[in-house]
């Protein structure tokens, strides 16, 4: 596999692969999640979410946002960090607010009030420190 590096920063070598039985740390995560336009939930009017890979302590989700709709202000338990990969959202994290654009990124300590306003349909990736149980899939709770 040319190019094709292991996880621990070595040169993939399929063919010096044995094959394992799978890891404690690999039957409770969900590891490499297929690509599926299924899973999404409603959370909020104009707030679709679907939780991505996962693990023990953190935890990767999709937000799909219709413009002219809000986050309202909360907080929660959990540090969270978002890459907006399509849309405008105007974030407010603490007293401080961001408009945030493609390739933006943003970090909320735990605890901390935010919120957002969706000014154009938005695709965001963000990632949640311990997990959020509440965002994972059915299957996995």
């Amino acid at each position: 596999m040319r190019g094709s590096w292991t996880a621990r920063g070595g040169p993939a070598r399929p063919h010096l692969r044995k094959a394992t039985a799978t890891t404690a740390m690999e039957a409770k995560a969900n590891v490499f999640p297929p690509h599926s336009d299924d899973g999404y939930r409603q959370v909020l009017p104009g707030v679709r979410l679907k939780a991505l890979a996962h693990g023990e302590r953190m935890l990767m989700t999709e937000f799909r946002l219709v413009a002219g709709h809000c986050l309202p202000r909360h907080s929660h338990p959990q540090e969270q960090t978002g890459y907006l990969v399509s849309g405008h959202l105007r974030l407010s994290i603490g007293e401080e607010t961001f408009d945030a654009l493609p390739g933006g990124s943003w970090y909320v300590p735990a605890d901390v009030e935010h919120g957002a306003e969706v000014l154009q349909d938005t695709i965001a990736i963000e990632v949640f420190s311990p997990v959020r149980e509440d965002y994972l899939p059915p299957h996995d709770e």
